[in-house]
């Protein structure tokens, strides 16, 4: 297995949709257990084929309060379905804030379904069907937006997005080619001073 470098804001395979996966290899098995040794290393709760750089629907998660879902799973050619309404109250920053490995450093307030159900395969090609509710149902809302080419500031409301525009022009993350690499380069959410994922309320994916 292999830490991958994840890829930040401005590279193109983050911002176009990714490509369905027409066969399960070795190559597949291959990348999701990169994709696990990436996530774990970078302390996140999600990560998606695009942000290594892999333009393939896939996508792996860790989270504990997954409810019947596996709390360690990977997905391949995901279908998500948004069965709550998502609130068009404006989201509480204390509450409701995500954070991205690939927009490292920041996180800004965002309203969620907050349930969801999920199909898709496996590396096994065996079949995935489960609904997931509260943060893990974000957790999955979050990932499948990677694979269709949408980060998660892009959905944020007028006073966010303006904010978010101000820390993108800061970091110059509007052209591609920025990188970082778990484990070798320090932890942008400061889990290299702080590791405590459980209590780190934006959670990171």
């Amino acid at each position: 297995m292999t830490i991958r470098p994840i890829t930040i804001h401005g590279e193109p395979v983050l911002h176009r949709r990714a490509a369905e996966v027409t066969q399960i290899d070795d190559e597949i098995r291959a990348l999701v257990a990169d994709m696990f040794e990436t996530q774990d290393a970078a302390r996140g709760v999600g990560l998606a084929a695009p942000q290594v750089g892999v333009g393939l629907r896939v996508f792996t998660w860790t989270f504990e309060d997954s409810g019947d879902a596996p709390a360690r799973g990977h997905v391949i050619n995901p279908v998500l379905t948004r069965i709550g309404k998502t609130s068009q109250e404006d989201p509480d920053p204390n509450e409701e804030a995500e954070g991205c490995l690939s927009v490292p450093g920041y996180s800004f307030p965002l309203k969620r379904s907050d349930h969801v159900r999920l199909t898709g395969l496996d590396v096994d090609g065996k079949d995935i069907d489960f609904e997931g509710t509260g943060w893990f149902a974000r957790v999955m809302q979050h990932e499948y937006d990677h694979l269709d080419g949408y980060l998660y500031i892009n959905r944020l409301n007028g006073k966010w997005t303006r904010r978010w525009k101000k820390s993108l022009r800061r970091e110059g993350w509007t052209v591609p080619g920025h990188t970082w690499l778990p484990g070798v380069d320090p932890d942008p959410f400061g889990h290299d001073h702080a590791d405590d994922r459980e209590n780190h309320q934006h959670e990171n994916h």
